[in-house]
């Protein structure tokens, strides 16, 4: 089969001919229709230092996708081939603590597909079957292939009540507009966004962010305060994994304010525990999805009316995967859609 390969330890992907993946008794074999671009293939496919240090070579990357089933072990039950599937990406171990009490996402031992073991920028992907989430008919493919991120978005907007709330969201890219959405969705007061990226922040804006603020122009705060929301922000979601957007966060959240941190804030990065403690701030770090609460709610959101259309940006074969990762380096694209059908 056809995949997308980091062979080597340097810069870029390669297209090759691999063998398809084997499947066991208790295991689901799909044939992926669509995949997507993460941030994170965007860093492997850069071989930054993170990349370097985690990533093993040769590896079928990728971990957004969605498909249809092709087989399935013989301890299987309740799929059926042809079925419309995706699958959560993180592998969990079954036998630690929080998988004996069903808390499958605080794994301490998950591994990732695309990462620690063969992912879905591939014709077939093996998972085990308690990862499959079917997917309704009310489900569109391309939404359906970026259920991961906005998987993200989901379990880090709804962490906190939303209804009438105040939200500060620090990072407009594809997560943080999704977040946007639901957010309004949820009836906050206010969704205020941040970036440096104007195309990003117009994004969010079609997504239903009700303000934007490009922090390269005016600092929050001077921004915060001409929105007439004197007293602070209710809620942060953190999705920018930047330093400085962090600290302007916490210095704009009013007393008694909740974040949640999805953004890989990197090590070090110093923090001002006097406001945490004498604001009385609540910091709740945020890993993927909740199994599978998370994706009963996003199907029932999408149910609900709020649509992800305007950050599906760009579509291509995929032959022209590198137009695709060229679209998101450039930082003019939301979410970019490899498509598998006609390999």
């Amino acid at each position: 089969m056809k995949a997308l390969v980091k062979k080597e330890r340097k810069p870029g992907l390669w297209l090759e001919n691999v063998p398809t993946p084997t499947y066991g008794d208790n295991d689901v074999l799909i044939r992926v229709k669509k995949s997507a671009i993460c941030g994170t293939d965007v860093h492997i496919y850069k071989w930054d230092a993170w990349s370097q240090s985690r990533i093993p070579t040769p590896m079928v990357l990728g971990h957004e996708f969605m498909g249809e089933v092709a087989a399935f072990g013989k301890n299987v039950k309740g799929i059926a081939l042809g079925e419309r599937v995706t699958a959560e990406g993180h592998i969990t171990c079954c036998v630690c603590p929080n998988c004996q009490k069903n808390l499958r996402h605080l794994c301490s031992n998950s591994k990732g597909i695309g990462i620690d073991r063969p992912g879905s920028f591939a014709e077939y992907l093996a998972v085990p079957a308690e990862n499959i989430f079917k997917l309704p008919s009310s489900v569109p493919d391309d939404f359906a292939a970026i259920f991961d991120p906005f998987g993200n978005a989901v379990h880090t907007a709804l962490s906190f009540p939303l209804k009438g709330e105040d939200v500060l969201i620090t990072g407009a890219g594809p997560i943080g507009a999704m977040a946007a959405a639901i957010a309004r969705h949820e009836g906050a007061r206010r969704v205020v966004i941040t970036d440096i990226n104007p195309y990003r922040l117009e994004l969010a804006k079609q997504m239903g962010a009700t303000d934007l603020i490009d922090v390269s122009r005016v600092s929050l705060q001077e921004a915060t305060k001409s929105l007439g929301i004197p007293h602070g922000y209710t809620v942060g979601l953190e999705m920018s994994g930047a330093p400085r957007g962090f600290e302007d966060m916490l210095k704009n959240m009013q007393h008694g304010g909740k974040v949640a941190l999805l953004g890989l804030i990197p090590a070090g990065t110093p923090i001002d525990w006097n406001i945490v403690i004498f604001h009385m701030l609540t910091l709740k770090g945020i890993y993927g999805r909740e199994i599978f609460g998370t994706w009963h709610k996003m199907v029932a959101l999408l149910e609900e009316g709020l649509t992800l259309a305007p950050i599906i940006t760009h579509h291509y074969p995929i032959d022209d995967y590198e137009k695709g990762f060229e679209a998101m380096l450039s930082g003019q694209a939301g979410k970019v859609i490899l498509n598998w059908e006609h390999a």
